[in-house]
């Protein structure tokens, strides 16, 4: 009787973090138009306390978007320009000299690393070293500068932006970097409808703005319960055989992808399956979400850059023979 009641319990607690989110996308929807799946994924990647890298072309509304999601969740946001004369310490802060009471003393000046939300703009437009710089707040949580660490603000998430139009004079990142985002979200134009409403949105005196939703605690919250879904064997299986199968020897597939990826999908199922206010992943959460984790983890041959087939239709592919 007492493991009844706690499944109804359970249940309810669901039922009530999707109804939380379906409140939290209607209130991103009063500044963002369309774009749902976009915001939904960089929502997942939170909730997963990953990192997502998202490709568009320019003028899309990716900073609009993210800044919009940090003021509904309550969380600082910072932006930083990447360009290639930015240096690691213009991104994590530097030691200053400061004089107090007639004597010199060293104080930390933070950089824009120490935000919950950092959105990394044209982040191939960095140096080598200075995306590497990323790389210890992305993973470990913390930056360190001289013999000091600091450890950064829960939660703390990256988004980084890439233009795959002007690709002269850029720096792609590495496999090793790419693998450290969960999530590679693709952004695409607007439809006719959803463009039209965007024109008439922004060409008024009144700009849209939004409420928030959900504090920084209750997001910690929410972090915990997305791990606590539960996935049946049948389907947790799945997804580790999708991820496998990228490693067999393909026309198309170079090189497939690593045993982080199957942990992505399934936490990133587990996301997607709380957003939706249910207590159980689904194959088509896995499905889903098979495509943003794998599309950056898969490395396609020549042959396949040649007859121009696409990391998506690839996975696309996996997902069909997969049953």
């Amino acid at each position: 009787m007492a493991s009844e009641m706690n499944s109804r319990d359970l249940s309810q607690t669901y039922k009530m973090a999707g109804d939380m989110f379906v409140t939290l996308f209607n209130e991103i929807g009063k500044v963002v138009v369309g774009q749902a799946e976009t915001v939904e994924q960089i929502v997942i990647a939170i909730l997963c306390n990953g990192h997502a890298l998202v490709e568009s072309n320019p003028g899309l509304g990716k900073t609009l978007t993210i800044s919009t999601i940090s003021k509904s969740m309550d969380l600082n946001f910072s932006r930083i320009q990447c360009t290639p004369d930015l240096m690691p310490a213009d991104i994590t802060g530097t030691q200053i000299i400061e004089e107090n009471d007639g004597h010199k003393e060293f104080k930390f000046e933070y950089g824009p690393i120490f935000a919950n939300i950092v959105l990394a703009d044209e982040i191939n437009r960095a140096s080598p070293k200075t995306q590497s710089s990323l790389l210890e707040a992305m993973q470990e949580k913390q930056i360190t500068v001289g013999n000091d660490t600091y450890i950064l603000e829960q939660p703390f998430f990256i988004l980084a932006t890439q233009n795959p139009i002007e690709m002269e004079g850029t720096f792609p990142l590495p496999e090793a970097q790419l693998d450290r985002f969960l999530l590679k979200i693709l952004v695409d134009y607007p439809s006719y409808e959803d463009e039209i409403e965007i024109v008439n949105r922004y060409t008024k005196s009144i700009s849209p703005s939004v409420n928030k939703v959900v504090n920084k605690n209750t997001l910690l919250d929410l972090q915990k319960l997305t791990r606590d879904v539960p996935v049946a064997d049948d389907i947790r299986n799945r997804a580790i055989k999708i991820v496998m199968s990228t490693r067999i020897s393909s026309e198309f597939i170079e090189y497939g992808a690593s045993p982080r990826a199957s942990i992505g999908i399934i936490l990133a199922a587990k996301a997607r399956a709380l957003i939706k206010g249910r207590n159980y992943v689904s194959a088509e959460d896995i499905d889903a979400m098979a495509y943003p984790v794998l599309r950056h983890r898969v490395v396609l041959t020549f042959e396949a850059e040649r007859r121009g087939v696409t990391t998506d239709q690839v996975i696309k592919s996996i997902l069909e023979k997969i049953k």
